[in-house]
């Protein structure tokens, strides 16, 4: 979570794969909400909403942070984004093998991402995996002081 120019590794890796999976979710869903929403329209819109998840997580993995506090706040939303995207294919996943009857059309996190490689199951842990060892420093002098007492 920093400026792209200083993310490296896995990072880089996780800021691709979010990418891809915005631009794959938003063409699935517009596709299908335009040709065929009255079909499965639950599904269809699920699928939206990943999409929109999706690219809000992989903006907050990109946002310049040029203060702490814009740093910090973009954190916290990659924090949010892909906390709800994880709960999301538990869920999702698990009602869709429950009852498949309520989603007759697959969606991205159907059956824990099944259609996508099940990279929707497993891309948000490496992602809070990565958030967790790329905290955001702080630079007010209370937490400057604690991190001295704990060093």
């Amino acid at each position: 979570m920093a400026n792209s120019a200083r993310v490296t590794g896995i990072g880089r890796v996780l800021i691709v794969v979010y990418g891809f999976l915005a631009l794959a979710a938003t063409g699935r869903s517009a596709v299908q909400i335009l040709t065929k929403f009255d079909e499965a329209p639950l599904a269809y819109s699920l699928s939206a909403l990943a999409a929109v998840v999706y690219i809000v997580a992989t903006v907050a993995l990109v946002a310049p942070g040029r203060s702490a506090a814009s740093h910090t706040a973009w954190y916290r939303v990659a924090w949010g984004t892909i906390t709800f995207e994880l709960l999301g294919v538990i869920v999702i996943g698990v009602l869709s093998l429950a009852d498949p009857e309520l989603f007759p059309h697959d969606t991205v996190w159907s059956v824990f991402g099944r259609g996508y490689v099940f990279v929707p199951l497993i891309l948000p842990v490496l992602g809070m995996v990565w958030l967790a060892k790329h905290r955001p420093r702080s630079t007010s002098p209370a937490a400057a002081s604690a991190a001295q007492r704990t060093a």
